[in-house]
């Protein structure tokens, strides 16, 4: 296995800096600093910025992708496809049979609060060139362990249950057996991070499948007829408020890892500093419309079969939502959506958690590889050993993530309105700051309110 994600030759064009010359005082190009390991792309490359004389992160270490382009796609839908994975889709079912055209006004706060999310992190992380961790111990000395330590922990929990939807989705499609289903989904993750082209493997994959689930379920939307009128006047004004489905909505689809998967992707890239701000912002954008449009789609598509009087009261209600909606084609469709954005999922856990280590050691960041696939192993075991329902198992991980959100986000919070040294003199936005201490606010209410509630939902 090679040591390093996206080490060779799919390295060579990532951070050109578009028109930055970006060189070190000494006249070297940027990031090839006599303080880098003699190793091709073991730890962090550091330079300095001709224009901002910022310390800045060469994209040309573990995880980098083949070109600036297809390595920006990839932070797009790395961070897409982790917040429509397999928790998602079963949330949405569980909670639209619960809360019929009621949880649109849940689909709703998610969005929104993904958009305040999401273009803060994206911005702060893009500009200051500073994973979150590293942002979080540069704040408070740390901080930055506590941060790691919580998505670390986290995206273990969600990455089993990210294993559990794989398995769902190959019962689906070839009635294996979930246990079974769920270790080979592990293994083809652990290949994609053997490849010597991983970064590009990663890539590709998360894009491709990304497409494929939001085609397939925009079917499934069409067939099942919801009343689309409905849920518009729901979003606005629910018959119901449960406080517990939405904070394990925006956990399952904003928090813990899945708050820096496409951020993190980006600074892999080599896209960070002050003059990177507009591909910074277009990123974050496109991503957060990619996942706007497959949640929407795949809630009324669940809606659409509920509403018509349909009982989802199985072990896999989201292939019997498909299968109402579609016939046996609808439940080939589940099986495929399911594992693709299960698949995508681990992926995307694997990567981001390690993320959050990495930086701390060079020798941990030479050893990259091999722990991305060391957390795929441990989830798959994890999945296999734990006497859990893959449903439950994924909404609780949903719940959890999202009491991890107001940790990293408010350090990514603080430094966007108190630490513009850290942003090479970037003045931020007042209205983005706005909305996102707002953003913080309520996921420090919710939070607090659904701590009872996922204890119940464990025992």
């Amino acid at each position: 296995m090679a040591d390093h994600v996206g080490s060779g030759a799919d390295r060579d064009d990532v951070g050109d800096n578009r028109g930055n010359d970006n060189r070190d005082t000494d006249g070297t190009p940027g990031g090839d600093t006599a303080d880098t390991d003699a190793t091709a792309g073991t730890g962090p490359k550091t330079g300095k910025d001709a224009k901002t004389g910022k310390d800045t992160k060469a994209g040309k270490g573990a995880l980098a992708g083949g070109t600036s382009r297809g390595a920006l796609a990839g932070a797009i839908f790395l961070m897409a496809t982790s917040a429509i994975g397999p928790g998602f889709i079963t949330q949405t079912t569980e909670f639209t049979a619960q809360l019929g055209a009621a949880f649109a006004f849940a689909i709703l706060l998610s969005i929104v609060v993904d958009i305040a999310v999401q273009l803060n992190v994206w911005r702060v992380i893009g500009i200051s060139g500073l994973r979150a961790q590293e942002l979080g111990n540069k704040v408070l000395p740390g901080i930055g362990y506590l941060m790691a330590a919580l998505v670390v922990l986290g995206g273990l929990v969600f990455n089993i249950g990210n294993v559990a939807g794989t398995s769902l989705g190959l019962d689906a499609l070839f009635g294996l057996d979930v246990k079974i289903g769920g270790t080979i989904s592990a293994a083809i993750a652990i290949a994609i991070f053997a490849s010597r082209r991983a970064g590009v493997a990663m890539d590709r994959l998360v894009v491709v499948l990304g497409f494929v689930m939001i085609a397939l379920t925009t079917y499934v939307a069409i067939v099942s007829s919801p009343p689309v009128g409905e849920a518009m006047t729901q979003a606005v004004v629910p018959d119901t408020i449960d406080v517990l489905v939405i904070t394990t909505l925006i956990g399952g689809t904003v928090g813990g890892y899945i708050t820096y998967a496409g951020a993190h992707r980006l600074i892999d890239s080599g896209v960070s500093g002050p003059d990177e701000v507009a591909r910074v912002s277009r990123s974050s954008v496109t991503a957060l419309l990619v996942t706007g449009v497959m949640r929407v789609v795949l809630f009324l598509a669940i809606l659409g079969v509920v509403a018509g009087g349909a009982t989802l009261a199985g072990g896999n209600p989201t292939a019997e939502a498909f299968g109402h909606a579609a016939g046996e084609v609808g439940m080939r469709l589940f099986g495929m959506v399911l594992w693709a954005a299960g698949i995508t999922s681990v992926v995307g856990a694997s990567y981001t958690s390690v993320s959050f280590l990495v930086s701390f050691s060079p020798a941990l960041k030479r050893r990259q590889n091999w722990l991305v696939a060391g957390f795929i192993v441990v989830s798959a075991v994890g999945f296999v050993l734990l006497d859990q329902a893959p449903t439950t198992l994924l909404i609780l991980a949903g719940a959890l993530n999202g009491l991890i959100l107001p940790v990293g986000f408010g350090v990514v919070m603080w430094v966007a309105g108190r630490r513009g040294d850290l942003l090479g003199g970037y003045r931020y936005p007042r209205w983005l700051l706005v909305i996102g201490v707002a953003a913080w606010l309520l996921t420090l209410y919710l939070g607090w309110n659904s701590l009872s509630g996922i204890a119940d939902l464990w025992s």
